[in-house]
Order: structure tokens, then C-alpha cells, then sequence
């Protein structure tokens, strides 16, 4: 992974969860300094798909003591559903960035979609995770949130295999819904072709 120059004002965000059926997308934040990057980086940070949810969960309290500020946001599936992914994932990203507590010059966005209500400066990074270390600290932070808050709503809706499929449509998720159709916490603009 590169470093970047005075990262102690370059934030960078990540969303999870946007191609889920069920719950909210999530997004973090996270400045690091160069020293807290390489850190973490020797301590096995890289891309939260790639990393089990052992090393994830023993990472968070890591970066959240070596970061310089950090946070996380979300956006409902009823704001998904009136307001579309895409937005819905803006929405998520700037309340992550907005829980800051450090002035920021450059946001540094994973892939090639831009936050278009951000005011200030951004570079968007294809792989991100890989490239920046305060975006993949941002994707381990948004990534076990998001599977938190899903494996504590699976006991309210226990029928959907929420605690193993963290919302995402596998078959068995699916085939529930097409049994006893969705729950208010799915993704309504995304079962069309599902729930008929």
C-alpha cells in the first residue's frame, strides 16, 4: 500500500453493505498519521472482504486507538428505497466524514463513484483498500458495525438467516422471502424481480 503525504488531513471513507437485501449501508471514516498506517498495515490491515471476522474484530480497537479521528454512518433501507443506493450511500459517507473531529483537506473515496454532495476536495481510488490504509481501516470499522447491528436484528427476524448471510441474498435468504416476503427492515427497491 502507498502512503500518502500529510495524512494527518486525509480521511478516507468506505461503504459496506450496498448490495445487501436486508438493513442499512454502512460507511466509515478514519485519519491516520503515516506511523498509525504502517502500524496497522504490519498488524495485517488490508480490505475487510479479504480478512476473516477473528482478524476484523481483534482490528477495530486497534484502529481506534492509533487513529487520528474515525467515524461511522449509515443510511436505512426506507432512505435506500425513497432515495436510491447511490444517494443512500453518499448520505452514509458524509455522516461517517461529519463525525470527524479533525479538519479535513482531501477525502479519499474507494472505487470511481465521487460523494457528489461533498463540498471539499476528494480523489476517488479504484481498490482503494489496497492503496490506502485509512481506507481500509474505514471498511473494517463500517464492515463489523454493519454486522453487529444485522446479527442482533436476526433475533427479531430469525427466519432469514441474517446472523450468517449479514442481509446479503443468498439462497436461503431468498427462498425465505419468497415464502414469507419481506420484513420493514428489507430492501423493498431490490426485491422486484425476488418477491413478485
Amino acid at each position: 500500500m502507498e502512503m500518502t503525504p500529510d495524512e494527518t488531513k486525509i480521511a478516507g471513507v468506505d461503504e459496506v453493505g450496498k448490495g445487501c437485501l436486508f438493513g442499512p449501508v454502512f460507511a466509515g471514516a478514519v485519519i491516520f498519521d503515516k506511523d498509525a498506517g504502517i502500524q496497522l498495515l504490519k498488524a495485517g490491515l488490508k480490505d475487510s472482504k479479504t480478512l476473516s471476522p477473528k482478524r476484523r474484530a481483534l482490528l477495530v480497537p486497534l484502529i481506534k486507538q492509533k487513529a487520528l479521528a474515525w467515524g461511522i454512518g449509515d443510511a436505512s433501507s426506507q432512505e435506500i428505497d425513497s432515495k436510491g443506493i447511490r444517494i443512500a450511500t453518499e448520505l452514509a459517507m458524509i455522516r461517517a466524514l461529519k463525525k470527524l473531529t479533525k479538519t479535513i483537506d482531501l477525502v479519499l473515496v474507494d472505487g470511481v463513484l465521487p460523494i457528489r454532495t461533498w463540498n471539499g476536495p476528494q480523489k476517488t481510488l479504484i481498490k482503494g483498500e489496497t492503496k490506502s490504509p485509512a481506507i481500509a481501516a474505514a471498511s473494517v470499522l463500517a464492515k463489523e458495525a454493519r454486522d453487529e447491528l444485522i446479527k442482533g436484528l436476526a433475533i427479531t427476524y430469525p427466519d432469514y438467516g441474517l446472523s450468517t448471510n449479514v442481509g446479503y441474498g443468498t439462497k436461503l435468504h431468498i427462498k425465505v422471502l419468497q415464502n414469507l416476503g419481506p420484513t420493514p427492515l428489507h430492501r423493498k427497491s431490490f426485491l422486484s424481480k425476488i418477491c413478485v
